[in-house]
């Protein structure tokens, strides 16, 4: 008798599976909860950080992109700036750098001369841009680096 009441016992404060927890349904629309409780990502889909991770990555480069547009038209270089820009971006199908010099009035060793700095500052403004999202300065490179990474897939 003993042995029955202790089983007995057990049997009463045993956890049953799915224990005082809530029931969702999972049919579209069913119930009242329909929000991100029971939303299933697409497998198939980008990563939901790989959406934050590529704005973060354009933001970053406007940024620097509006710093360096600033450094040129307060140097009264706007015209130089628009028309070596598509080498930052690597867009330049439709300009070669002999046209750009032509439009500039430059040789095109000046041209690539100027292309070179501009590539260099740009990289130290987004150097800069980074510096303000990390924790420590050693951070910076591994930064960088992702930077491109998200930038190019």
């Amino acid at each position: 008798m003993k042995h029955f009441l202790a089983d007995e016992r057990d049997r009463a404060r045993a956890a049953k599976r799915g224990s005082g927890q809530s029931i969702l349904s999972i049919e579209a629309g069913a119930g009242t909860n329909t929000t991100a409780e029971l939303q299933i990502p697409d497998p198939a889909g980008l990563p939901a950080d790989a959406f934050f991770d590529r704005e973060w990555a354009r933001t970053l480069v406007a940024r620097a992109l509006d710093l360096l547009a600033n450094e040129f038209a307060t140097g009264s270089k706007t015209e130089q700036f628009e028309t070596l820009k598509p080498w930052l971006l690597g867009q330049v199908d439709s300009l070669s750098q002999a046209e750009a010099a032509r439009r500039l009035d430059l040789t095109e060793g000046a041209v690539k001369v100027a292309i070179h700095r501009l590539r260099k500052r740009f990289r130290e403004l987004v150097k800069v841009e980074i510096v303000q999202t990390v924790s420590e300065p050693s951070q910076v490179q591994e930064e960088l680096r992702y930077l491109v990474e998200v930038l190019v897939s």
